[in-house]
């Protein structure tokens, strides 16, 4: 088994509390971050660009999406040119289409021209990753995020598609694919194995990265302590 520093997938983390993003900010191997509007709302986050840029002003040199929360292409255009312009690392991320089905590929390929450094985001079928990449083509680096534990919410293997994902964006070397919504710390190993460039993972998740080549007769233990500790603490009797 690889060392977390060994593999090739780059981890980014994805949350939107201040102190848990500082948290790893301070963890070397932590590339980037990701935020959207539901992380935030959970956060208890408010005010959206007071908090964004006062992160900004701590991560200053790691990518961070920042997702446009709007449901009208207009209008999404208008917020992604306002994030764009916080802070050089940002990258925007739009949805994939909006509520009503209607792809964002014009607008995604007009704001790649325009220069942004997309996140087009909520992905979960190889159609929609072959007609979103050809829009990004054109511009800058950008992420493509399909949501590979929400494929597997389903009962489907997501590997096999993901690893074909990888081979498509090969003909498009600014596009990156990311990993999004694992569920386990096996997906970073699932996401390594497929060649995804990279994998979005959250806090609690990623604070089992200690765990990584473990022994597990030891584990055994540590696990059967636990439960005595629980059961004597807890003052049962029968």
């Amino acid at each position: 088994m690889k060392k977390p520093a060994e593999l090739k997938v780059k981890i980014f983390a994805d949350g939107a509390d201040k102190f848990g993003m500082l948290e790893m900010y301070r963890n070397p191997l932590i590339k980037g971050f990701t935020t959207n509007p539901t992380l935030m709302r959970k956060a208890g986050v408010t005010d959206y660009r007071a908090f964004a840029l006062d992160i900004l002003g701590e991560i200053k040199d790691r990518p961070i999406s920042f997702e446009v929360f709007a449901d009208e292409f207009e209008e999404m255009e208008r917020q992604a040119l306002e994030i764009s312009r916080w802070a050089e690392n940002v990258y925007v991320k739009i949805p994939v289409t909006n509520t009503r089905r209607e792809p964002s590929d014009d607008l995604a390929r007009n704001l790649s021209k325009k220069g942004l450094k997309l996140n087009v985001t909520a992905l979960l079928t190889l159609e929609q990753v072959k007609r979103v990449a050809p829009c990004l083509a054109e511009g800058p680096a950008a992420f493509i995020s399909v949501f590979a534990g929400r494929i597997a919410d389903t009962g489907l293997d997501p590997i096999p598609m993901m690893a074909e994902a990888v081979r498509f964006l090969r003909q498009y070397p600014n596009v990156e694919l990311i990993w999004a919504s694992p569920r386990e710390l096996l997906n970073i190993f699932h996401a390594e194995s497929a060649g995804c460039h990279i994998i979005t993972v959250t806090n609690d998740v990623l604070k089992k990265l200690p765990l990584i080549g473990r022994d597990l007769s030891e584990y055994s233990l540590d696990t059967v302590k636990m439960f005595y500790e629980d059961g004597r603490k807890a003052g049962y009797s029968l």
